[in-house]
């Protein structure tokens, strides 16, 4: 089978295709053929180092699947369920893979192969961030950075449904309105405009309830700063790069902060966990409270380019990869 393979950390150059035999599952493991896989910006931390991984290794954490053979002590799934993930082990980038079976969930026949393998984990993030890091309620002031992005998509809508009032940050003029599309009720372009200052032009000083903030380095001051007392810091990602350091009497004392760096494992490691968050998921696509778009679909000969397009900013939306 055909699977990409890093043998050292870089830019997108390091990602490589290679023919290797896939094996068989262990008494617990399913083998899976790769139907339809999800592009995150996560994939590219592995790549890079920023998150290291251990080499050489297999890259991408989310797919939607067809189980072909089954280990002897497998309870939860038999040949041909339809499954989806989106965790370790890493190595979706591929055309077949094995995977412990307590890291799947079954796809509702009303879930395309396409959008569940691009919805799993931004989706999963999306309900965490909404129903669990913090509980988002009617009449929230929210904060939420990249707001055109592919979990912008999830995420904007879905909070739109609960009530609260959204404030979205975009990258560039033509994402404006994109994030408008996407149920922000105001959009700054924090390239062109200080948001902190067009920030409290809307809600005024310190307005915020919660700063959902997948950016980083780039906006993290600035999103410690429109919280309001008490409120809630949501670091949950680093595109612009890494923020080194957390000052407490600086971040936090000021105004009573509460400050969390939460990723997806931390909320699916119980199974039970995982099953609900994915069963809320599906039905959110169902009761129509946000709509999957795919942007650009990939071939895995075509991964360094996903790769390039990802950094580079230019999908505006879930990309996937069909591996055959």
């Amino acid at each position: 089978m055909k699977k990409i393979e890093i043998k050292e950390f870089g830019g997108p150059e390091v990602l490589e295709i290679k023919n290797v035999d896939i094996g068989k599952p262990g008494q617990n493991e399913v083998l899976v053929k790769n139907l339809s896989i999800g592009i995150n910006y996560i994939d590219t931390y592995h790549r890079s180092g920023l998150y290291p991984i251990p080499l050489p290794s297999g890259i991408g954490l989310e797919a939607c699947s067809i189980i072909e053979e089954v280990g002897s002590e497998v309870k939860l799934f038999k040949v041909g369920d339809r499954v989806t993930r989106a965790s370790m082990p890493i190595g979706t980038y591929s055309e077949k893979q094995i995977i412990p079976e307590d890291k799947l969930v079954k796809v509702p026949n009303n879930i395309s192969d396409e959008v569940a393998s691009c919805i799993t984990l931004k989706g999963i993030t999306a309900e965490y961030l909404l129903h669990r890091t913090y509980q988002v309620k009617k009449g929230d002031k929210i904060l939420y950075h990249a707001a055109a992005g592919a979990l912008g998509q999830i995420f904007c809508p879905w909070a739109n449904a609960l009530g609260a009032e959204i404030i979205g940050t975009v990258g560039s003029d033509e994402k404006i309105e994109i994030a408008k599309k996407n149920g922000c009720h105001h959009v700054i372009n924090y390239n062109e405009k200080n948001f902190v200052e067009e920030v409290e032009k809307i809600v005024g000083k310190n307005g915020l309830d919660v700063v959902y903030d997948g950016v980083g380095a780039k906006t993290f001051e600035g999103s410690i700063e429109v919280l309001k007392v008490r409120g809630m810091m949501v670091a949950f990602g680093n595109a612009s790069g890494y923020v080194h350091k957390l000052d407490i009497k600086k971040h936090i004392n000021a105004k009573g902060l509460f400050f969390t760096r939460p990723s997806i494992a931390h909320y699916t490691i119980i199974r039970k966990e995982l099953e609900e968050a994915a069963e809320k998921v599906f039905e959110a696509i169902s009761e129509g409270k946000f709509k999957v778009e795919i942007s650009k679909k990939y071939s895995l000969d075509e991964v360094r380019k996903a790769h390039e397009d990802l950094e580079g900013r230019k999908l505006l939306g879930p990309a996937i990869i069909l591996p055959n």
